[in-house]
């Protein structure tokens, strides 16, 4: 049986430790890698372009007699204004997530917090806790977090205080039954070094190991406390091939986090690349009492039934996973794929809508889409084809 050899970055995890952890061993080697070709900071991720301020004069002359949070939490929502659209593609600055017009969560909030600073709004930003949601590029695989922002409306322009009655949530893709869910302020320099994060890893995702380190680096710098951008250096000097300097931040990692499953997972596929078979094994076990069943544990089952031709097999293991997961595209798409070799295309046809209605980037829908039309023609040539 084939071994899936994985690589686990966090992306969006705000998870503060309740005492600081201990400073970092030195851990980058910039000799390592080409000169750096991003100069990007704070202010940069959050300035506003000129169409930013010319949106919010226009908003400001449209709402004189309304509370200015109301007037912001409109424009975001309405279709007939911003017409936001979500996209997990790339981390966006806020002026570019307005000049897309989309973005992923991170971005998002980043767009709406300029905004809000640039209308006189008091801006907090939250990590909301919940469960995290698992995507895939390759043999990436990506846990992403949750977060939000509020909106505190100034008493005067001239106070330094803030009226806690007038405080408003605004949130992209809310989590279900959000309100009883715990949430945790988060200062910016963390919301920056997420962001950086977020950049690493997606500069990885595309092979782009010289990018993929110095993001990796300025998210460290921006936020020393943050877990997740060790766990992402780890993972660039790992695809570089430097595995002792992968080794030693992810010992920083379980130093932090003894039990943190993504870093140890990393960990093992680190001392395991170097021969050391013994120690990994140890903690693979370790692994194994965490997590018995680690995200994509019956994904990778039924992929391995596919290739055997047990489609039935195959068909309940996607199954398990959907239910894991319900908002996950992939899981759907295999699900479908399943159920049209067992022959039941009204079930192919629902999970091949389910994967079009949760993809997060434009690709992924065109590709379901595509799908579901060809599967739509191919019912009608039987005369199965239903709405």
């Amino acid at each position: 049986m084939k071994r899936w050899s994985v690589f686990l970055i966090t992306l969006l995890l705000a998870g503060c430790a309740s005492v600081a952890p201990p400073p970092p061993p030195p851990l980058f080697h910039d000799q390592l890698f080409g000169k750096a070709d991003q100069d990007i900071n704070a202010g940069q991720i959050f300035a506003l372009s000129d169409d930013m301020k010319a949106y919010v004069r226009a908003l400001g002359r449209g709402g004189e007699k309304r509370e200015i949070q109301r007037v912001l939490f409109e424009a975001l929502y309405r279709k007939d204004q911003l017409r936001l659209e979500y996209d997990s593609d790339t981390t966006r600055t806020a002026a570019d997530t307005f000049a897309a017009r989309r973005g992923n969560c991170l971005s998002l909030v980043i767009m709406t917090a300029a905004l809000a600073r640039e209308m006189g709004m008091r801006v907090h930003y939250q990590s909301v806790t919940t469960e995290e949601t698992w995507s895939r590029t390759g043999s990436l695989y990506f846990a992403s977090g949750h977060v939000n922002l509020i909106l505190g409306k100034p008493l005067n322009p001239d106070a330094h205080s803030y009226d806690n009655s007038q405080f408003m949530v605004i949130d992209f893709q809310p989590p279900e039954d959000a309100r009883y869910l715990t949430a945790q302020e988060i200062s910016e320099h963390r919301v920056v070094s997420m962001f950086m994060n977020n950049r690493a890893a997606e500069a990885l995702s595309r092979r782009q190991l010289d990018r993929a380190y110095w993001w990796a680096r300025k998210s460290i710098e921006a936020d020393p406390t943050f877990l997740s951008p060790y766990n992402t250096l780890a993972i660039v000097y790992q695809h570089h091939g430097n595995l002792p300097e992968a080794e030693a931040a992810l010992r920083y990692a379980q130093v932090v986090q003894p039990d943190n499953t993504i870093a140890l997972h990393n960990l093992v596929q680190v001392l395991e690349g170097q021969g050391r078979k013994p120690e990994a094994e140890a903690l693979r076990e370790k692994l194994a009492r965490l997590e018995p069943n680690p995200p994509f544990h019956y994904f990778h089952l039924g992929q391995k039934a596919m290739q055997d031709g047990d489609y039935k097999k195959a068909r309940t293991l996607f199954a398990r996973e959907v239910d894991r997961a319900p908002y996950y595209h992939e899981f759907h798409f295999w699900l479908a794929v399943a159920s049209y070799k067992l022959g039941d295309l009204a079930t192919a046809d629902k999970h091949l809508k389910l994967a079009m209605e949760n993809s997060t980037t434009r690709g992924d829908h065109a590709l379901y889409a595509g799908k579901l039309d060809w599967l739509k023609a191919n019912e009608r040539k039987r005369g199965t084809y239903s709405n």
